[in-house]
């Protein structure tokens, strides 16, 4: 439930010196600037002296049917515990680690990997152990876990603990380091648990939308398998489909760019690699650029415009992206480019080669070099089930319709993830309090 929260912002004057401006109110920490009224306290002295800093078992043995879960590494992804696959093991063992024995609201923290992932226990996990990988961090109930947690997992935080991992070939936090590192903390729990709450209703918009992606993406995979193989029909649609190779329904041979390596300039036209095909689009956002003359040399070959399907034919062989837009741009040789010809669908086309049918083709007629390369001549040969010209679009429209509600959804988390850690950067610094 939303806690309603007055909000004190912070005070406006300044104090000058000959060090940068430092806020009335406010003062100059080890681990940034923070109001005056709060501390900067190490973790073990916000943490049961019963129940110190500790990392779990080591030797877990056989995983035991009915036995005591343990959170390894791998199980702590994004500030929360999946727990779907834990291992277990014997009483026996975990009674002889009983300082990591898991109660509620414990903290639970990698020691290694992705570090500052940190999570906290639910009474579903009472009871629980860990392994080697994860520390224990029980905050005393005169502290607030809650925002312990938020305050580790922030940029800030995480990159001071990144800093502080030894330098051995399997990098790790030592537990020594994890219970002198430092946070700041807010005088009274209560405040403490505001701040909390207000991360923790951003989060939860967070995971709605997660969730609601994924079903989403579920339900739109599930259209596919049906659409795209005349499994489901669209109402008002009949007659048979039919099975083409792609060398028959093309306008112009399957083509790629250039072998050689161009001159690469500040600005000019737009040269993509495969790693410009990201998630079925084409990334813009980090482009190399070769000049007018080059692109009109390089046009003579390939030249991709509007509705040309793109096909990663190396290193990322059967990333897949339709050309959607007018911008000018041009492609290097591990991209094929197949312009589909008059009376078949190019989106229609596009959505098929992310299919399982055509999947499994490329993987097949894929050679099995270092990096994986597939012939234009080899994808000329995959084939693609088709119905009639107006049944292909509207499946396409259908598909491209669940892609736009998809993206609208995921602008919609990216703002929420930008919004969360703005609030971050404001509340676990005290530049606005809560009160």
């Amino acid at each position: 439930m939303t806690t309603e929260l007055s909000v004190r912002e912070a005070p406006a004057s300044y104090v000058v010196d000959a060090q940068p401006a430092i806020r009335k109110g406010y003062k100059q920490t080890e681990v940034g600037v923070i109001p005056e009224d709060w501390q900067v306290l190490n973790l073990e002295s916000i943490t049961d002296p019963k129940r110190t800093i500790s990392y779990g078992i080591v030797q877990t043995g056989p995983s035991i049917l009915n036995g005591v879960s343990c959170l390894r590494v791998v199980d702590i992804a994004d500030g929360k515990i999946n727990t779907g696959d834990l291992i277990t093991t014997s009483k026996v063992i975990s009674d002889s680690y009983k300082r990591t024995i898991l109660k509620a609201d414990d903290l639970v923290m990698p020691l290694r990997g992705k570090v500052g992932d940190i999570a906290i226990i639910g009474e579903d996990l009472a009871g629980s152990n860990l392994t080697r990988g994860v520390a224990l961090i029980a905050v005393r109930a005169d502290w607030s876990a809650r925002y312990c947690r938020q305050y580790v997992l922030s940029s800030s935080t995480r990159n001071r603990l990144e800093q502080s991992m030894n330098g051995s070939a399997l990098q790790e936090i030592p537990i020594a380091t994890l219970r002198s590192f430092k946070v700041a903390l807010p005088p009274t729990k209560a405040e403490q648990e505001a701040i909390a709450e207000a991360l923790s209703d951003a989060d939860a918009l967070i995971d709605a939308l997660e969730k609601l992606i994924a079903k989403k993406r579920h339900l739109k995979q599930g259209a596919m398998q049906e659409l795209l193989t005349g499994k489901k029909r669209l109402p008002g649609f009949g007659g048979e489909w039919v099975a083409k190779t792609i060398k028959s329904i093309v306008q112009t041979p399957v083509t790629d760019g250039p072998h050689l390596t161009p001159k690469f300039i500040e600005d000019g036209i737009p040269f993509l690699s495969v790693n410009n095909l990201v998630d079925n689009k084409i990334n813009f956002s980090e482009l190399r650029y070769i000049s007018r003359q080059d692109d009109i040399e390089f046009s003579k070959k390939c030249k991709p415009r509007k509705g040309d399907v793109l096909l990663g034919k190396a290193a990322s062989v059967g990333k897949v992206a339709i050309v959607d837009n007018d911008y000018e741009f041009n492609i290097w040789s591990p991209i094929a480019l197949i312009r589909v010809g008059y009376g078949h669908n190019s989106l229609f086309v596009f959505y098929q080669l992310l299919g399982a049918d055509l999947a499994k083709q490329i993987a097949l007629l894929t050679n099995s070099s270092s990096q994986g390369n597939i012939g234009m001549g080899d994808i000329e040969k995959l084939t693609v089930l088709l119905p009639p010209p107006d049944e292909q679009t509207a499946i396409a429209t259908t598909l491209s319709d669940m892609d736009t509600e998809l993206a609208a959804l995921e602008s919609q988390l990216a703002k929420a993830r930008g919004i969360k850690q703005g609030m971050m950067q404001e509340l676990l610094t005290g530049r606005i309090r809560l009160v």
